[in-house]
């Protein structure tokens, strides 16, 4: 008989005190609260930490029960079943959606407004988006709005656009409020048009757009100036 099965053999000889009963609820929390601090200080020391902790209760329960009596195992956990849930309506366009009239590989691109309902901003209670439309169908690109004050209040609204998502040219785009007729702006001492559409909802509302072929991005503009039809200027 060598070493180890002098070993093995006081293994199985029976304790001469009995072991007392292990406190499993002061252990697992000792266990709890040594995992929480190590886990902070030095990441995966906590987890070994909390595993020793664990193997050292079982070996003693082990050690307790007779070679004949199994242990028992808790039964193992229902399946989780997994929920879809289905996907919210699409955006209704409040009014007539704006062609732009630029082309990409999806199809048009296009604008139109869209109701907005924020306690923050009481006095907006509509925004326009940009997106793409593919025969009957919507793709919205990207949302504006108005941040402060009113939604109609004299003036430009929600300026934005000129860059690139999902592979696609946003043009610089936003409306005004008021008899707007022409809508210019300067790009490297250039005057450029703005393409214009009254709101079907409103039509002191007016859409306008740059081709960005003209105006590559918001960059490179000057301040906007709005012209009623008879050609005042409506802007400083």
């Amino acid at each position: 008989m060598n070493e180890l099965d002098d070993f093995r053999a006081a293994l199985r000889q029976p304790p001469e005190e009995p072991f007392a009963e292990p406190d499993l609820a002061r252990i697992m929390a000792d266990g709890t609260r040594l995992r929480r601090r190590r886990r902070l200080l030095t990441g995966t020391a906590g987890v070994a930490a909390a595993a020793a902790v664990v193997l050292v209760v079982v070996f003693a329960i082990q050690l307790r029960q007779p070679a004949s009596v199994p242990v028992a195992r808790p039964p193992s956990p229902a399946p989780a079943v997994s929920t879809t849930s289905p996907a919210p309506p699409a955006e209704q366009p409040v009014g007539d959606v704006v062609g732009t009239g630029i082309r990409t590989r999806e199809g048009e691109l296009v604008l139109y407004a869209r109701a907005v309902d924020a306690p923050e901003l009481p006095g907006v209670r509509f925004g326009l988006v940009a997106g793409v439309r593919v025969g009957t169908s919507l793709e919205s690109l990207l949302a504006t709005n108005e941040v402060k004050g009113s939604d109609r209040s004299f003036g430009f609204h929600a300026t934005d656009g000129g860059e690139v998502i999902g592979d696609q040219v946003i043009p610089v785009f936003g409306y005004f409020a008021g008899p707007a007729a022409r809508i210019t702006t300067t790009v490297h001492g250039r005057t450029v048009e703005a393409h214009l559409a009254r709101w079907s909802t409103d039509p002191n509302v007016v859409i306008f757009w740059f081709h960005p072929d003209s105006v590559p991005d918001s960059a490179v503009l000057t301040p906007l100036i709005a012209y009623d039809a008879d050609g005042k200027r409506l802007t400083k």
